[in-house]
């Protein structure tokens, strides 16, 4: 049986103010991953890679996911710390993401200073900044780990929808922010004190947007203290022993967790090429189809092709923000049947009408993965700015659901594998619903979200206390499509695109450029994606079955 010492608690007065702190980690996460998936693959095409090499560097995001979270996860779920399981993990990460990234953004000046100028100055620029990228990925995802696992360590089951609702908003703000910074023209509002290109002044607001909100989140979050789980040793095993756990597990999943993971699995094939290539094809297209000549000879293609792929996507993520302030409104909770507030009579009737029309959230993803595969199957016929971008807006809403679905129903499961019914109570027929610990007097607090001491059922469950264990593994049939996905884009940019990108590397040889009058690889990419997310949508059906069936 594990011992806990202490309950989980998050500041502030209202239900929303709670939801917002325990989730505003992500907001910096993902300001930090827009600036990597806006900004990286055209820097690594402005140093001179071909399109082919420049996907094999993206292998570093599902790599990192697939060793770091999980190892992390177990880690965290074993850890005694006094300062939790998870928020020590979020601090001292946030500070080595900003030292990667900082690298990362001055690749150029650190090799400077050691190497003289030549073609090996140009190879170690390159290598160094591929070696940053893995860096702030293997990083990044131990953060992300953990401050996923905080949210469903934190909540009861009835309320893991609505905080993966909060962490879909701030993943929008996160995105929305970083869009709406990339279309500005740092430098010139700033000047080349901060860093004489637009890249390294957004390297250092990613780098401060990142601390700030995983300490606002740490400070606002006190977590349950693990005093000792059933395995006692367990801190003390060996890596190797943490991978067997691991695979074991992963091996064993109940129903309903596999169906989730294997959704994953499917959606992501699409969703990797969309989220690391998206700004640079929106760009691209532009070059191609709308820029003007003198556009087209702009030293810092890096630059206008950011600008233009941010402006896109600031309109994609102004689709993903209102979706996932009114997606929660629209769609029915999985648990509303049974927990859910009595509404005033004044507006009942309008109400009673209104939930008779309201989708499930299960069927609302699936339509989300069709929408999506909808959209990106028509990126090769693309031959304007504006079509572009709406074909990047449409995506807006899947991407919503993408980001809320899993986690509300992998936290549930998760939390569902040993919550005893008992643990649960209402306060009164009006009340919002609140969770009591069984070992301590059933008092109101409702400042406090609060989740009661759970005892160990098995070796797969404890509320919560396996949380970064099954997310860490649902991160691996995340990551997995990614290596399917970086494959693909290999093979479909070596066979379209053998050369350098002619918008980017104006110094290279015109022998090595390929022409600009054929199919856009990273489209075909987009639409060979969009048909796995058929997939999704089936696997998803499953669920729906597996859940109606009990």
């Amino acid at each position: 049986m594990a011992s806990w010492a202490g309950q989980p608690s998050v500041k502030g007065s209202t239900e929303s103010m709670r939801m917002a702190l325990l989730t505003f980690s992500l907001v910096g996460i993902q300001f930090t991953w827009g600036i990597e998936m806006t900004y990286c693959t055209p820097y690594l095409l402005a140093l001179g890679l071909t399109k082919s090499r420049t996907s094999l560097v993206w292998i570093a995001g599902p790599l990192s996911g697939l060793i770091v979270q999980p190892i992390i996860g177990v880690l965290a779920d074993r850890s005694t710390s006094k300062y939790g399981r998870r928020r020590p993990i979020m601090v001292i990460g946030s500070f080595l993401v900003a030292c990667c990234l900082i690298m990362l953004g001055w690749t150029k000046e650190i090799v400077g200073h050691f190497v003289e100028e030549g073609e090996f100055r140009k190879s170690c620029t390159v290598a160094l900044a591929v070696v940053s990228i893995y860096a702030v990925d293997f990083a990044i995802n131990a953060v992300q780990a953990c401050c996923r696992s905080l949210i469903v360590d934190t909540l009861p089951i009835p309320k893991q929808q609505t905080g993966s609702a909060w962490a879909s908003r701030m993943v929008a703000i996160g995105h929305l922010t970083g869009y709406v910074i990339g279309t500005m023209d740092l430098v010139k509002i700033f000047g080349p004190t901060l860093g004489d290109t637009q890249f390294k002044q957004l390297i250092l607001v990613s780098a401060f947007a990142l601390i700030i909100s995983c300490g606002v989140t740490s400070w606002a979050v006190t977590e349950r203290v693990l005093i000792s789980g059933k395995d006692a040793d367990a801190p003390h095993k060996g890596i190797i022993e943490i991978i067997r756990h691991i695979f074991k597990t992963a091996t064993s999943l109940p129903p309903r967790i596999q169906a989730i993971c294997n959704i994953q699995l499917w959606s992501w094939i699409g969703w990797f090429p969309f989220y690391f290539y998206s700004t640079t094809f929106v760009g691209e297209i532009y070059f191609r189809y709308d820029a003007p000549h003198d556009v087209k000879q702009s030293k810092d293609a890096l630059g206008d092709i950011g600008r233009i792929g941010s402006l896109a996507l600031v309109v994609f993520s102004s689709v993903v923000f209102t979706g996932a302030i009114i997606l929660p409104i629209l769609i029915r909770s999985p648990d509303e049947e049974s927990f859910t507030k009595r509404p005033p009579a004044a507006i009942a009737a309008v109400l009673t009408k209104f939930n008779k029309f309201r989708p499930d959230l299960l069927t609302a993803w699936i339509w989300g993965h069709l929408l999506f595969s909808s959209s990106m199957i028509l990126t090769p016929f693309a031959r304007s700015f504006r079509f572009a971008t709406f074909l990047m807006a449409l995506c807006g809403i899947p991407s919503a659901l993408s980001s809320w679905a899993p986690a509300t129903f992998m936290g549930m499961e998760v939390n569902r594998l040993s919550a005893p019914a008992s643990s649960y109570r209402r306060l009164s027929s009006s009340a919002p619903l609140e969770l009591t610990s069984p070992l301590t007097p059933a008092t109101p607090t409702p400042t406090r979200l609060e989740q009661g001491t759970i005892a160990e059922k098995d070796d797969n469950g404890s509320t919560g206390e396996l949380s970064g264990l099954y997310f860490g593994i649902l991160n691996i049939y995340t990551t997995i499509p990614q290596f399917i996905g970086t494959f693909i884009s290999m093979i479909v940019f070596a066979l379209l695109e053998p050369g350098k990108s002619p918008e980017l590397a104006h110094d290279a040889d015109p022998s090595e450029h390929h022409g600009t009058d054929g199919p856009n690889a990273i489209a075909v990419c987009l639409s060979i994606g969009s048909l796995c997310t058929i997939g999704a949508a089936f696997a998803t059906r499953r669920l729906r079955t597996l859940y109606r069936g009990g």
